[in-house]
């Protein structure tokens, strides 16, 4: 494939989106000529907004029954009669009434009328029901109207893309083939799904069309980029990912459907559609998120089957949608050397739907046998590098000892008082978050505000108070981030957090929740009961999530008062051995300033339960941009010692007295990472 791109075509006809809408946000800003348009929001950060009381979906039945409202029970949804639709209105095609039109959300409550369009919350529904309503009955529920600017743009670039399978040049169209993996797709497979090539920016051009196949609300242009001996893909969608729900190929679904596939990419539902002929759809986010907003359109599949990729993230995040589809009608292809991504699978001829047979149910009971587990088993072991999670760009050494970043897992972080604890953590898990981490972020200590502003400095590593004229470049980078904030400040009850965790998680698949810190959050309500049997009990819970909802969830505690010249342990975690019981994985802040001089900090991992590696490495603050980083030279070497336990482990053999701290691990210097990342442009 590659000798065909080189041959007689330069690289440059690879890199995509050079017309004039490159200037979007969700393009890469290198090629941007000049600076980006300036885009105005309701919100300047997105919050998670959700009431203090969710609703169940017990309650939702109870108050459809008070009202005299028949409703189904779905699969995730309720449906029942639409308030918004005259009765004459309900007739569908064949005459039939299709009264049943709205889709109620069984875990939020938010509800979708087929037949207008009309959304909104569960309170807006009640509105509605009770008279109080009017207005949605004119159509100020409906779903969020596109930016007319947004709508100028996809149907000016629509209007420029080319069938594919009308290509003027054979050699131009065959080179599109070739650089997306189309080459044993045929012309009515692109023609069905009505897939346009944009020959400025060589990117193929999906459109996203409103049900029925009529009007088009949105686009997904793929583009190709040369990477190495082999091609990169870039994804950019009109209007910005957050708002675009587009199931591509839905328009292509009948009624009569009972069963689906879901994929992961456009590509891999044109192969799979045209190998198998069942009825396909790709999700418009990926892996990253399955919003509860597409639900009511998966409400009348008895069967789902899941085949999002041919990787260990693909797999887990196949799990975690089938939670929110009932796990009892999914079905979840194993990736493997045999059973690749579908568009892969088409390609090297392998049968498609003896793949699909393969598919293993997603529900089963509460015990289960290792037959049933052999297969993931082998999965973690022939994937040593995915299974080990996500590895930190801006962190190597931390890499070295917990190996990445892994869900279900509780990690406990602490550090002596003003040492920079939630300085560091922002920067931690902001570099999750610009590599699809989704992100929650619970600040109980300081405001949202103020943890932003951090946050957007660490992003763009560099003082925006100083390059004013560059703050709106770097906050729609920022804002696209998939990163959620709680509104909470202060004293919280444990319920209240978790229940708003679970909603995040359920709505925005979040993978990652950040709580800073705990004792902010307990307050003072504990001062006559047990505090520390209370801290245990909050422990316990925050644990409890991570196994149940497959979430890490990093927790900030404050140590015990300490003399400044010793260390910090494991055991000075402020209450009971619950916490460090509980945790996967124990981090400390080590703060030498009082003894060696400002700025000597080093981070500590003191527990790995993954595979037992346990160390120390140095920080440097740089105050300009709040980072912390590895200091660029190091003249720390390793030698093995024996700790209190006789084991043989290493530590430094030459330095000044007292620059490393003293302990019986492993302490890593920057030598062993000559690699620095490049934090100037921000990983999408």
């Amino acid at each position: 494939m590659w000798v065909l791109l080189r041959g007689g075509y330069p690289l440059r006809m690879l890199l995509p989106l050079r017309a004039e809408w490159m200037g979007r946000r969700g393009l890469p800003r290198s090629l941007a000529p000049g600076p980006p348009r300036r885009r105005y929001r309701k919100e300047a950060l997105p919050a998670l907004e959700v009431p203090v009381l969710p609703v169940t979906a017990t309650e939702i039945r109870q108050y459809l029954r008070a009202h005299g409202i028949p409703f189904q029970d779905g699969h995730s949804c309720l449906r029942a009669p639409s308030p918004f639709v005259k009765a004459l209105e309900l007739k569908d095609q064949s005459g039939a009434t299709a009264s049943f039109s709205v889709f109620i959300d069984k875990t939020t409550g938010r509800f979708l009328c087929m037949t207008s369009l009309a959304e909104g919350s569960w309170e807006d529904f009640q509105a509605s029901v009770e008279g109080q309503g009017d207005g949605a009955r004119e159509g100020i529920l409906l779903g969020e109207a596109p930016e007319a600017e947004d709508s100028e743009e996809v149907r000016r670039i629509w209007d420029r893309a080319i069938p594919l399978w009308e290509l003027p040049e054979p050699v131009e169209g065959q080179l599109a083939r070739v650089m997306f993996g189309l080459t044993k797709v045929t012309d009515d497979t692109l023609r069905r799904f009505n897939v346009r090539y944009l020959w400025s920016a060589r990117s193929l051009v999906f459109p996203w069309l409103s049900p029925g196949g009529v009007g088009l609300r949105g686009l997904k242009l793929l583009g190709a980029e040369g990477q190495g001996d082999g091609v990169q893909y870039k994804e950019t969608t009109i209007p910005r990912p957050g708002v675009y729900y587009n199931l591509f190929g839905l328009p292509l679904i009948s009624r009569r459907d009972v069963e689906v596939v879901l994929t992961s990419r456009e590509l891999d539902s044109l192969a799979l559609n045209q190998a198998t002929g069942l009825p396909t759809l790709a999700l418009p986010r990926g892996i990253a998120c399955l919003p509860p907003a597409l639900l009511p359109y998966l409400e009348q599949f008895r069967r789902i089957v899941l085949w999002l990729g041919d990787d260990l993230r693909s797999w887990e995040a196949a799990k975690l949608f089938a939670r929110k589809l009932n796990p009892k009608r999914c079905s979840l292809v194993r990736p493997g050397d045999q059973q690749p991504r579908p568009l892969e699978a088409l390609n090297r001829g392998l049968n498609l739907s003896r793949i699909l047979r393969t598919a293993l149910p997603a529900w089963h009971k509460s015990i289960v046998s290792f037959r049933q587990l052999r297969e993931e088993v082998l999965g973690e072991l022939s994937n040593v590098e995915q299974a080990a999670g996500i590895r930190w760009n801006r962190f190597p050494d931390l890499n070295r000892l917990l190996k990445g970043h892994r869900k279900g897992e509780l990690t406990v972080f602490t550090g002596p008082t003003g040492s920079g604890k939630t300085t560091f953590i922002s920067e931690y898990a902001l570099d999750l978050c610009t590599q699809g981490v989704n992100t929650l972020w619970g600040s109980f200590e300081i405001s949202n505000v103020r943890l932003a502003r951090v946050m957007l400095t660490q992003f763009a590593v560099g003082r925006l108070e100083e390059q004013l004229d560059k703050y709106d470049e770097w906050a729609d980078r920022f804002e696209d981030l998939p990163l959620y904030f709680m509104t909470f400040h202060g004293q919280q009850s444990i319920r209240t957090v978790i229940d708003t965790m679970q909603h995040a998680v359920y709505v925005y698949d979040i993978c990652h929740v950040v709580i800073d810190n705990l004792q902010f959050m307990m307050g003072h309500e504990q001062l006559s009961t047990d505090r520390i049997a209370a801290q245990d009990y909050i422990v316990g819970a925050f644990r409890k999530f991570a196994t149940d909802n497959s979430c890490h969830v990093t927790l900030v505690i404050h140590p015990r008062k300490e003399d400044d010249d010793k260390e910090l342990q494991t055991a000075s975690i402020f209450g009971s051995a619950k916490a460090s019981q509980e945790a996967d994985n124990v981090l400390i802040l080590q703060d030498r300033k009082l003894v060696t001089g400002p700025g000597k900090r080093y981070l500590q991992v003191s527990k790995n339960r993954f595979d037992g590696d346990v160390g120390v490495f140095p920080l440097e603050f740089n105050k300009s941009s709040l980072t912390f980083s590895i200091p660029p030279k190091s003249k720390a070497r390793l030698k093995k010692v024996k700790d209190d336990n006789g084991l043989v482990t290493k530590k430094p053999s030459s330095g000044k007295k007292g620059a490393v701290p003293q302990n019986s691990e492993t302490c890593l210097g920057q030598s062993h990472h000559p690699y620095q990342p490049d934090l100037s442009k921000p990983s999408r």
